[in-house]
């Protein structure tokens, strides 16, 4: 952008007052260059080494940033086992009470998958990375896949309610991980994953009691 006509009008001027509140100024935002007035660069080294850096709008230090985004791939990657586990159930449901079992689990798999997101987005949040394929959800999964031929009803129920209360488990790691770096709008959320998944756990607990 040439501002040649433009400086040198305001550089003609004869009051203090232009020279020190408008000529200083906006010279020290434009360069001359073979006669021509041009608009400076504010691109500097520094400029992009903080544009790359992956700083975003928390005040969280590197260190807990790193922490509670290891926290959160782990739990992300126990979601995805236990939803993949409740869809392979609800399939593979038999017997007389083969309904209501089939509706409950898809019920329940469908609250594990809605906190998949939440999980995710929180490490992007605050300036972290995610689970990036289903390689890294092996690396970073506790809970165990089943893939047996065939399984029990019971046997079905009794594995999700024991993988809910492992879950119940791990959230509160993680919550005690945002404690520790005051991470208050993570642990809010927390504190609800815990509630929904006592809640599944609850109703795991009570149907098998009666097989």
């Amino acid at each position: 952008m040439i501002l040649t006509p433009f400086v040198g009008a305001l550089r003609s001027s004869k009051p203090l007052w232009v020279q020190d509140c408008i000529v200083q100024p906006v010279e020290a935002l434009v360069t001359r260059h073979k006669g021509n007035w041009t608009m400076k660069s504010t691109f500097t080294a520094a400029t992009a080494t903080r544009g790359n850096s992956g700083e975003t709008g928390t005040d969280f230090a590197p260190e807990a940033v790193s922490e509670i985004s290891e926290s959160l791939r782990a739990l992300l990657a126990d979601a995805f086992t236990l939803y993949v586990k409740t869809k392979n159930f609800h399939w593979h449901m038999t017997g007389r009470h083969f309904r209501d079992y089939h509706l409950l689990l898809d019920e329940q798999a469908d609250q594990i998958l809605a906190m998949t997101d939440d999980i995710a987005e929180r490490a992007r949040k605050i300036g972290g990375t995610t689970l990036r394929s289903i390689a890294d959800i092996v690396r970073h999964q506790r809970l165990r896949d089943n893939e047996q031929e065939h399984v029990s009803p019971k046997g079905m129920l009794s594995e999700l309610r024991q993988d809910s209360l492992q879950f119940i488990h791990f959230l509160r790691a993680a919550h005690a991980v945002c404690d520790q770096h005051r991470d208050v709008a993570l642990a809010s959320l927390i504190e609800n994953w815990i509630d929904q998944t006592e809640r599944r756990a609850w109703f795991l607990t009570e149907t098998v009691e009666e097989l």
